[in-house]
């Protein structure tokens, strides 16, 4: 009997300190952002709960976990090419995000669209 193959899954690009801020969290959250993350980078939806950022740009989605003393935030490029990009992990305190941690994400995010754009032209000039 044949057996189904597997979709593959999408890699994660971490950018700048967001994967050491979310080693940081405590375990249980990081498990709830990792089991969410795993779950998209094969297509399905999220586990935790997700919300559209478009204050940062369309396309940039933010997972969101907290525990009895502070909220969780992970915000992330949805998938490009097989990827997905998180643009940075913080904690908050307060309903509103910080304008540090939006300027954060718009910073990295315009980084990753600068690289993208860069390795299609690489692409198209080594197709010639």
């Amino acid at each position: 009997m044949a057996t189904a193959e597997l979709p593959k899954p999408a890699s994660i690009s971490w950018e700048g300190d967001s994967w050491k801020v979310l080693k940081s969290w405590p375990k249980t959250i990081q498990w709830d952002f990792g089991n969410s993350l795993r779950e998209m980078q094969f297509g399905r939806p999220a586990r935790l709960n997700v919300r559209p950022m478009q204050s940062i740009d369309q396309g940039v989605f933010e997972l969101k976990d907290s525990d009895e003393k502070t909220w969780y935030r992970m915000v992330y490029l949805a998938r490009i090419h097989n990827t997905i990009y998180i643009l940075d992990c913080f904690e908050k305190d307060t309903a509103k995000t910080e304008r540090k941690d939006l300027n954060t994400a718009r910073t990295r995010l315009s980084v990753v669209r600068q690289r993208l754009q860069e390795q299609r032209r690489h692409e198209k000039l080594s197709s010639k």
